[in-house]
């Protein structure tokens, strides 16, 4: 029974370690690596919570071990991703002290927001059956996106993706994202959970048209799909929340 008992906790560990793994790619500027290990990252998420109610074995320190394993996943290694694209960008503003450039280190904000929105979660008894925030799943799996879609390399529907790669690149982007992004994952906003208590679609509509639409454009357009269905989930959930 111990052994069942530690089985979630492992799989949290796995990732932190993909985690970790994308931290040291992004470092080395492999962006696309970076992106994909913080994907593994989020597979082991959502399996660790699913073995822990499938097992019976959720924990006060399960709980708290996820969120130190996101703060790593889906807070500094993003975190990472954004900072090498404004500090390799010719777009970025200067600001030196000494030989560095400080002005990357506003994607700092993205680990710094989403340790408090993690901290706030383990504390907030409103968010069991919807978020108050953007989770720190979806906002790094967006932030993952943004090499993805650099180096998707196709058009689409006669569009060239080097315009997409152009404006994601940009500092006039990034920057502004980035402390948009930083209010999103602690704003007090009512957003969707995606957990299913029962599977009618009167009690589920929101889910349902969120999950299909999210397979097909995600069929439609790859990698530049996930800015697509992140905007869908945030306006599904204020759109549920205005009933």
């Amino acid at each position: 029974m111990q052994i069942t008992k530690q089985i979630p906790n492992t799989i949290t560990l796995l990732n932190l370690v993909s985690g970790s793994i994308a931290i040291v790619f992004a470092v080395g500027s492999q962006l696309e690596l970076a992106a994909w290990m913080i994907g593994v990252a989020a597979v082991f998420d959502f399996f660790d919570g699913f073995a822990a109610r499938l097992l019976k074995v959720s924990s006060d320190i399960g709980k708290e071990l996820d969120s130190l394993a996101d703060v790593i996943s889906f807070g500094l290694a993003p975190g990472m991703i954004l900072f090498n694209m404004l500090n390799n960008s010719d777009t970025c503003p200067e600001i030196f002290i000494g030989n560095q450039n400080i002005v990357p280190f506003i994607a700092f904000l993205i680990p710094a927001f989403s340790a408090y929105r993690l901290a706030k979660f383990n504390l907030d008894t409103r968010q069991t059956d919807s978020f108050i925030g953007l989770p720190t799943p979806a906002n790094a799996l967006l932030i993952a996106s943004f090499p993805l879609i650099m180096n998707q390399g196709i058009n689409l529907f006669g569009i060239n993706m080097a315009f997409f790669t152009d404006v994601i690149s940009h500092a006039g982007f990034l920057i502004p994202f980035i402390f948009l992004f930083s209010w999103l994952l602690i704003a007090e906003m009512p957003l969707m959970s995606l957990k299913f208590k029962t599977f009618g679609w009167n009690d589920n509509k929101a889910r349902f048209i969120f999950l299909i639409s999210s397979l097909v454009l995600f069929a439609v357009f790859q990698y530049l799909a996930v800015p697509l269905i992140i905007l869908l989930y945030l306006l599904l959930s204020f759109a549920q929340d205005k009933k």
